[in-house]
């Protein structure tokens, strides 16, 4: 007697571990969220160095991207990544339906002000959307790629996923800074300044936080999945 085609379905999915299913939820979430944060720019305390704040989500997707690798699989990441492009094509749809529809008349007497903020936040321009994806899957699929090579042909200790992670994420985010700032603004004004203080503040995250919060997610990915969905 054969199982139930929908039995068989609900079997697979209380198969997933429970922490990549939280880490999908997370990365999905963060792969939209980045964007919005973007848009304000934040100083490197103790340093001048400035970076937009997208950064701390994209580091979220390098950490979730690299903890999946170790854990799951390299082919398991890739897939997440090129995945990733879904809620970043349905936030880009509900956006522009949101864009497209008037405002109501009691927000365009009362909330003017909120009305103008959320335009200009969400109001991007073409180069700037279309740079995002671009730097967004370049870098994340490096990022799991260098990772997922300089494993080897074994496990590593804590202190070899910490220098795996910070190498891998180091190199990803220095092209992301490239392909993102040359997309979006070559040709508008001079980019070296910003092109060379991004990369290096990305580069510095990288190092400083890249590696504890990688150790941090496989720690917590391996206890959730000693739970049950």
């Amino acid at each position: 007697m054969t199982e139930h085609p929908a039995n068989e379905t609900r079997l697979a999915a209380m198969a997933i571990p429970l922490g990549l299913f939280v880490f999908l939820i997370l990365y999905g979430g963060l792969t939209v969220i980045a964007g919005v944060l973007a848009f304000k720019q934040v100083q490197l305390w103790p340093t001048s160095l400035a970076v937009e704040s997208g950064i701390f989500a994209f580091l979220g997707l390098v950490v979730i991207s690299s903890t999946i690798t170790q854990l799951y699989g390299e082919k398991l990441a890739r897939r997440l990544v090129w995945w990733g492009f879904v809620p970043l094509a349905v936030s880009a749809v509900l956006i522009f339906l949101v864009m497209s529809l008037p405002a109501s008349p009691e927000m365009l007497e009362y909330r003017g002000t909120d009305l103008d903020a959320f335009n200009t936040v969400l109001g991007q321009t073409p180069r700037i959307m279309a740079a995002g994806p671009a730097a967004y899957i370049v870098s994340l699929l490096l990022n799991v790629w260098i990772f997922s090579r300089l494993r080897g042909s074994g496990e590593t200790n804590t202190l070899g996923l910490m220098a795996r992670g910070a190498i891998a994420s180091a190199l990803s985010q220095a092209i992301d800074s490239v392909i993102f700032v040359t997309l979006a603004f070559y040709g508008e004004f001079d980019i070296t300044p910003l092109l060379i203080g991004q990369v290096i503040a990305k580069v510095t995250l990288s190092i400083v936080l890249v590696p504890f919060l990688i150790t941090g997610g496989v720690a917590l990915a391996r206890w959730l999945d000693k739970k049950t969905l």
